[in-house]
């Protein structure tokens, strides 16, 4: 099953993510994207804070089929079990 598009909660600077969510159905699949792997699918260097959410708005085809590879991989991390995504998920 592909997921279905979710929400986007926003950049978590601490952590340097950008939260986003994925629908299984009716459940929710709890996403994040690291800034660097962002910034490499952009081709640049360092994107300011305030913009990433626009950046993955830019991004989001890409970086959705990528979380619903993961999801249908069970590549599952944390806790709650979610999907993470790095630099190395949009290589090959």
């Amino acid at each position: 099953m592909t997921l279905s598009r979710g929400n986007v909660g926003g950049y978590e600077y601490n952590r340097m993510v950008l939260l986003f969510s994925m629908m299984n159905g009716a459940a929710e699949v709890p996403c994040a994207i690291s800034a660097s792997a962002m910034d490499d699918l952009d081709h640049v260097k360092r994107t300011p804070p305030e913009r990433r959410e626009a950046q993955f708005l830019r991004l989001r085809d890409r970086i959705e089929q990528c979380a619903s590879r993961k999801f249908e991989a069970r590549e599952f991390e944390g806790n709650p079990a979610g999907i993470i995504l790095r630099s190395i998920d949009f290589r090959g």
